[in-house]
């Protein structure tokens, strides 16, 4: 057996609040909306991973979702244009990433990431 896919199902009182965060800020297509749900996806191909964790890192949270971008400035900067505020950084991390964490609509704790080269 092996697994096909993951999905993180995140609980959401207002859908559209989801469509403006997710696709419109950070650039995921929708891939469906049924109005009482709405996934996104990436035309890229994307990695499956789960993580467990004690602590977020750096004495931080577990964030709920970790999203990995291609350029960090251009999501911080879409961020801070759309009033989104910043949790977090964005900082350089010992372990090779630079991130920032900012809540989405519903309040999750989000570590937006970049690896460096």
């Amino acid at each position: 057996m092996k697994v096909n896919r993951i999905v993180a199902n995140v609980a959401a009182s207002d859908i559209a609040a989801a469509k403006s965060f997710y696709r419109d800020i950070l650039g995921l297509e929708s891939l469906m909306d049924f109005g009482w749900v709405a996934t996104y996806d990436s035309s890229e191909t994307m990695q499956v991973q789960i993580s467990f964790a004690s602590e977020g890192g750096s004495g931080m949270p577990v964030p709920d979702l970790s999203i990995e971008v291609d350029d960090l400035a251009e999501a911080l900067r879409r961020m801070q244009a759309a009033g989104v505020a910043i949790e977090y950084g964005p900082t350089d991390e010992p372990w090779g990433v630079r991130r920032f964490f900012v809540r989405d609509p519903f309040g999750r704790l989000i570590n937006i990431l970049q690896h460096q080269s």
